[in-house]
């Protein structure tokens, strides 16, 4: 990974210990790069009515459109996983929806990492037309 690439990685990983998930323990951390440089962090937080639970990856998403930032460039996505762990659907639409085709790192603890366009995850997005 490039300088910029590991450093965030280590921001999503600083996120993911602030994850709350005290029923699925599955914590998760992103780490959102702005095309002006700055870096958004989330993690999942979870809720007892598991249907108003947020991803880490749509919580740096809205902290970042809500500090004004409306470009960006790659997402790193970081969980305690053997398997890498990709962003779910909902997610990938929002990603898409505000971020388009941008980079997707995806990363465990163990040190793996792949790195794929969301347009790869994402073939065929919804609203895609509207655009």
């Amino acid at each position: 990974m490039t300088q910029t690439n590991d450093s965030l990685l280590e921001q999503a990983k600083q996120g993911r210990t602030h994850a709350q998930a005290p029923y699925s323990k599955f914590k998760v951390g992103s780490a959102l790069l702005s095309s002006d440089g700055r870096i958004f962090t989330g993690c999942n937080v979870e809720s007892s009515s598991y249907g108003l639970t947020i991803c880490s990856e749509r919580v740096a998403l809205f902290k970042a459109l809500s500090e004004g930032a409306t470009s960006f460039t790659r997402i790193v996505v970081v969980a305690d996983t053997q398997e890498l762990t990709a962003p779910c659907g909902a997610c990938r639409q929002v990603l898409w929806d505000f971020c388009r085709d941008i980079e997707v790192i995806l990363s465990n603890l163990q040190g793996q990492s792949r790195a794929l366009r969301l347009a790869q995850l994402f073939p065929v997005p919804f609203g895609d037309h509207l655009f």
